[in-house]
C-alpha cells in the first residue's frame, strides 16, 4: 500500500460514482485492546458487501484523511485513512494505520463483491 495521493483518490472515486457498487467499511481498536491495557476502550465496526450508490464523493484532510460519499437517503464516511492500493484498478481500497503499522480503519469499494 502507498501513502494516499488526494488528487488520485478524488479522481478514483470520480470514476466509480454514479454505479451500484459494494461497499467493505471496518472500523477496529483491537478486538483485545482492554486485554493488553484495561484504560483502553476496544470498539470495531464492520460491514461488507452491502450496496450503495453515490452521486458524490470527497477527500478531505492533510494526512490523516477523510471520505465521504453522498448518498441518496445520506452520507457515508471513513476517517484516518492514510493509505490505498496503488495497484488496483477496477476497485478502490483504503486503509489508515496507527503509528505501529496495524489496521485502525478500512474503506472499500467495488463493481464485484469481496
Amino acid at each position: 500500500m502507498q501513502l494516499i495521493k488526494q488528487s488520485e483518490i478524488l479522481y478514483r472515486i470520480d470514476i466509480l460514482k454514479d454505479q451500484d457498487l459494494y461497499i467493505h467499511l471496518e472500523m477496529t481498536t483491537g478486538a483485545y485492546a482492554s486485554h493488553l491495557d484495561s484504560s483502553k476502550h476496544p470498539a470495531a465496526t464492520f460491514i461488507t458487501n452491502a450496496r450503495i450508490r453515490y452521486s458524490h464523493g470527497s477527500i478531505s484532510g492533510n494526512g490523516p484523511y477523510r471520505v465521504g460519499l453522498k448518498m441518496q437517503q445520506g452520507w457515508v464516511y471513513s476517517e484516518g485513512l492514510t493509505h490505498f492500493e496503488e495497484t488496483e484498478t477496477s476497485r478502490l481500497i483504503m486503509a489508515g494505520h496507527d503509528s505501529q503499522g496495524k489496521l485502525i480503519v478500512s474503506l472499500q469499494l467495488s463493481r464485484e463483491p469481496f
